[in-house]
């Protein structure tokens, strides 16, 4: 093989994303030729190829969800599909791994900044807002707008400034996706994969932003494959063509949103190297050094008492630590933590801080659950929730077991876990408050990121407030159901699988839930479970299940 044939075959897969793709699968099961095999090499091509299984990994996958709601699959078919989607998802961690390496080579030590001192790390991480603040006062000092500030790391704002006032030379269409709302954004992005490529995304003034928000694009691309698997579900066998058609071009779609955000991650990544080897070099660094200095002396004249426990705590640790010859490089995130416990310790002293300002006694999170001190006459259930796994849909599950001896479960939409568990505690809460109309209600979650979410939603009263917890309007309209009876509603955090006879019921049925939900059990089978997972609930009566 030529130099020049060579050249043009990694030429022509940066061009040609399908190419790419076709090559890298052939290359996967081998059965690329040596010229494709020695292009693919290229370490031009590490990042793309790994935005092509991304692309493939998706598809991999809704070949299998698509193959087995079609009716009475094949084993044999079903099998080439999952093991085609195992080599892909492998062949993608490595790829995922060949281009951390090679950043990692890319970005030597020499070319990164100084090591700034320990006090100072520790102070930023623990209040980044207080630094940010002072960094961005000194630059509206030095009479640079705020909003010019588009870097992803504060530290590193200054990027904006080797472009002088480039903000107001920016293109409409960059201008506008830097100011339209996140909502907003968010659908560019949707717009961006289902209609066309938006080339102004991996622009530097808006890539950091694109890189934030990929994942709330990626949770609806989910939505719209959950809501197109439930329109073949409710099909019969013989009569789900057209949904499936329909299936695979939410998987397309989520395909692409897979694939571009994947290109987000290493172009996000490729500016922060770029800021920081400007950052590490000639008349910028000094710049940055100034400025840096600057903000130092402001957020420590704003936050004496932080900075002196930080400067205090960082003389402490650098009498004994091993790495204080290279200037504690990873310490000071563990010196942070320390520093905000201590202050929040002092805060308690103080009588600043109010333990039981959300209804919970001290030290909730340590207990197995809180009943001792529950509202007398208190109705008592425990939720718990379940995703699929294995495939893209948002579909989710949630199950319920109250001590009065109903359950319930029911599926629904949600973008992660956690909301799924919001869902799930919103549900039971919602159902004995309609059956308890004078009994206050109380609901147990082993998920501390759903019952902290549901508390700041019900104490904030805000809606607003409550719809930043959640992302899909199906758990919104919950909270907006529950927000009414906040005064009457308690939610409390339960450890999970310890042998809790609720808690191993509400799981169960939740399992259950998206089980049937998603087409992976029949009617017949789902209500032989059910009745199983009742018998070994340890109550002595079963009003009843009811089935969403």
């Amino acid at each position: 093989m030529t130099i020049a044939t060579h050249t043009e075959l990694v030429h022509r897969f940066t061009e040609d994303f399908t190419a790419l793709q076709d090559a890298v699968l052939a290359r996967m099961n081998g059965l690329a030729s040596a010229e494709t095999a020695a292009a693919l090499a290229h370490p031009s091509l590490v990042g793309p190829i790994a935005i092509a299984l991304a692309h493939a990994d998706v598809l991999a996958r809704g070949d299998i969800r698509r193959t087995e709601l079609s009716g009475q699959p094949a084993p044999h078919r079903l099998r080439h599909l999952r093991e085609h989607a195992r080599r892909v998802r492998r062949a993608r961690s490595e790829a995922d791994a060949v281009c951390k390496e090679q950043r990692a080579r890319r970005v030597p030590d020499r070319r990164r900044p100084p090591l700034e001192p320990l006090e100072l790390r520790m102070a930023r991480a623990a209040d980044p807002e207080a630094y940010g603040r002072a960094l961005r006062e000194v630059l509206l000092d030095r009479g640079k707008r705020a909003a010019d500030v588009r870097a992803p790391d504060n530290d590193l704002a200054l990027w904006t400034w080797q472009r002088g006032s480039a903000a107001a030379e920016l293109p409409v269409a960059v201008r506008e996706l830097l100011e339209c709302h996140d909502d907003a954004f968010v659908q560019a992005l949707l717009r961006d994969a289902r209609e066309g490529e938006n080339p102004h995304l991996a622009h530097d003034a808006v890539v950091e932003r694109w890189g934030r928000h990929v994942r709330t694009a990626l949770a609806w691309g989910r939505y719209a494959i959950a809501q197109a698997e439930r329109q073949v579900l409710a099909r019969p066998l013989n009569a789900r063509r057209v949904q499936l058609d329909a299936l695979d071009d939410a998987y397309q779609d989520a395909a692409i949103l897979a694939a571009r955000a994947r290109e987000a991650k290493h172009r996000t990544a490729d500016l922060h190297d770029r800021i920081r080897d400007r950052a590490a070099t000639g008349p910028f660094a000094e710049l940055i050094a100034q400025c840096r200095a600057a903000a130092l002396l402001r957020f420590a004249a704003d936050e004496p008492q932080l900075w002196q426990r930080a400067c205090r705590l960082a003389t402490e640790h650098q009498a004994n630590c091993d790495a204080r010859a290279d200037g504690c490089p990873q310490c000071h995130r563990t010196l942070a933590a320390n520093l905000t416990e201590n202050a929040s310790a002092d805060t308690s002293q103080d009588g600043g801080g109010d333990g039981d300002s959300e209804g919970f006694a001290p030290g909730y999170k340590e207990r197995y659950a809180i009943l001792d001190d529950s509202p007398s006459r208190a109705a008592v259930a425990v939720a718990d929730a379940a995703i699929g796994v294995g495939d893209e849909s948002a579909r989710c599950g949630y199950g319920w077991a109250a001590e009065d001896g109903t359950t319930g479960y029911g599926d629904s939409m949600a973008s992660c876990s956690g909301e799924a568990e919001i869902i799930g505690i919103c549900q039971a809460a919602l159902d004995l408050l309609g059956r308890h109309p004078e009994a206050p209600v109380v609901v147990l979650c082993d998920s501390t990121e759903a019952v902290e979410a549901v508390n700041l939603a019900l104490t904030s009263a805000d809606p607003a407030a409550a719809h930043r917890t959640v992302l899909f309007p199906e758990g919104r309209e919950l909270l907006d159901r529950l927000s009414p009876h906040r005064h009457r509603f308690q939610v409390r955090w339960l450890k999970g699988h310890i042998g809790h006879d609720l808690n191993e019921t509400a799981d169960a049925l939740a399992g259950l839930a998206v089980r049937r939900a998603t087409g992976r059990v029949s009617a017949s089978a789902a209500r032989t479970e059910e009745a199983r997972i009742l018998r070994s609930l340890s109550c002595d009566q079963h009003p009843g299940t009811v089935a969403a």
